[in-house]
C-alpha cells in the first residue's frame, strides 16, 4: 500500500510577541482543523518592534503590519494574522482582508495596583498607555490623573503597575489582548464604553492571504471563508471606513464602536483633543430593510456597513473633526 504523504503545513506569519502568538496560534488552528495540516508560525519582526519611540513619533499606521505583509507577498508564508486595528485602512495591492474572526471584547481594561478601578485611583496616580485616544480619553473622564506615556509587551506593560518595583499606579490595555494572554485575572476594572469608547476595529483580528490564492479557491479560501463572522466584519467595516473618510491613522485620538441587534448596525465614534478638553462625537444606525438606510437597494451588509461609517464621518467633519484631528497631530508630547 502507497503511503499518502501529509499535507503541506500551513505558514503562518505573525510577529512574535506573546500576544501575537497566542492570537496567531489561535487562528491558525481554526482554519486548519478537520484538515490533517501542521500550522507553522513563522516570526516577522516589524518596525514597531524594533524602534521603542511612541507609535506617533514612528508613523503609527502600519509599524506593526508592512514587514508582514511583505513576507506574504513574498511567499515566505501563505497568511498572516493581524490585530485589526493595527492595519492601515488602505487596502495593500495583492493582499486580500479574506477573514475577521469573531470578536473579542473590544474594550478597554484597567489594571491598577491593588485591585482600583478608574474611579478609586486617587488624584495624581499615575496611569500608562501608549495611546493618544486611550489618553485623551483617560483625562476626560479624570483630569486629575498623570497619564504617562509607555510601550512595551503585555508583561512589560503589567509589571508597570503590578511589577515588585512599580512605577505607576495603574496601566490601560485593550481587555482582548489580556484574555487571549491568559492575563484577564490582572484586570481591575472594564472600561465601559460610555467613559473609554474603542479603538476603531479594536478586539478584532484581520487574517489576509494572498488575493490570487483567494481567487484560486482550494481549501485555504475555503477555510478562511467559513471562519469569517459576518457581524464582526459589518461592525469593523462601519469603525474602519469612518477612520478612512476622517483621514486619521490607527493612533489617532479617534474612538468608533458599532454594535449589531438583527440586520441593524449602531455605530457611535468621537474624535478628542490630546487633553481631553474637546470632544467631537456623533453616532447613526442603519438598518439594511429600511428604506431610510443609507445604501443602494439590495447592497449587502458590508454595503450598508461602509456608507454607515461614511454618514457618520461626514457629520463629525461637519462639526469641525478635520480641525481637531489636525491640532492633535501637530500637538508636542503625545502620549
Amino acid at each position: 500500500m502507497t503511503a499518502h504523504p501529509d499535507p503541506a503545513p500551513l505558514r503562518l506569519g505573525t510577529r512574535a510577541s506573546a500576544l501575537a502568538l497566542a492570537q496567531s496560534g489561535q487562528a491558525g488552528r481554526a482554519l486548519v482543523a478537520g484538515t490533517g495540516r501542521a500550522v507553522e508560525l513563522v516570526h516577522v519582526r516589524t518596525t514597531g518592534d524594533v524602534d521603542r519611540r511612541p507609535l506617533t513619533q514612528i508613523g503609527g499606521t502600519g509599524v506593526f503590519v508592512t514587514a508582514v505583509r511583505q513576507a506574504l507577498l513574498d511567499g515566505e508564508v501563505d497568511v498572516v494574522v493581524h490585530s485589526c486595528k493595527d492595519l492601515p485602512t488602505t487596502p495593500a495591492d495583492g493582499i486580500t482582508m479574506a477573514c475577521i474572526p469573531a470578536r473579542e471584547d473590544p474594550r478597554d481594561a484597567l489594571v491598577a495596583r491593588n485591585g482600583l478601578t478608574l474611579a478609586q485611583l486617587p488624584a495624581g496616580a499615575r496611569v500608562g498607555t501608549g495611546s493618544p485616544r486611550r489618553a485623551a480619553q483617560l483625562l476626560r473622564a479624570r483630569p486629575d490623573l498623570d497619564v504617562v506615556s509607555i510601550r512595551g509587551n503585555i508583561d512589560t506593560r503589567i509589571n508597570r503597575a503590578l511589577g515588585s518595583e512599580p512605577d505607576l499606579d495603574a496601566v490601560v490595555l485593550a481587555a482582548s489582548g489580556l484574555h487571549r494572554a491568559d492575563r484577564a485575572a490582572e484586570i481591575s476594572d472594564l472600561l465601559d464604553v460610555q467613559v473609554m469608547l474603542p479603538a476603531p476595529a479594536q478586539g478584532a483580528l484581520a487574517i489576509e492571504c494572498r488575493t490570487e490564492d483567494w481567487q484560486a479557491g482550494g481549501w485555504l479560501a475555503e477555510a478562511l471563508a467559513a471562519y469569517d463572522h459576518a457581524p464582526t466584519r459589518a461592525a469593523v467595516t462601519a469603525e474602519r471606513t469612518l477612520l478612512r473618510a476622517l483621514e486619521a491613522g490607527c493612533s489617532a485620538p479617534v474612538a468608533a464602536h458599532a454594535t449589531g441587534e438583527g440586520q441593524a448596525l449602531q455605530l457611535r465614534a468621537l474624535a478628542i483633543s490630546p487633553d481631553g478638553a474637546k470632544v467631537i462625537e456623533g453616532s447613526r444606525r442603519v438598518d439594511p430593510g429600511s428604506t431610510s438606510a443609507p445604501a443602494r437597494a439590495g447592497a449587502s451588509d458590508a454595503d450598508c456597513a461602509a456608507r454607515l461609517g461614511e454618514a457618520l464621518a461626514a457629520e463629525l467633519l461637519d462639526q469641525g473633526a478635520r480641525d481637531l484631528l489636525d491640532a492633535a497631530s501637530a500637538a508636542p508630547d503625545q502620549v
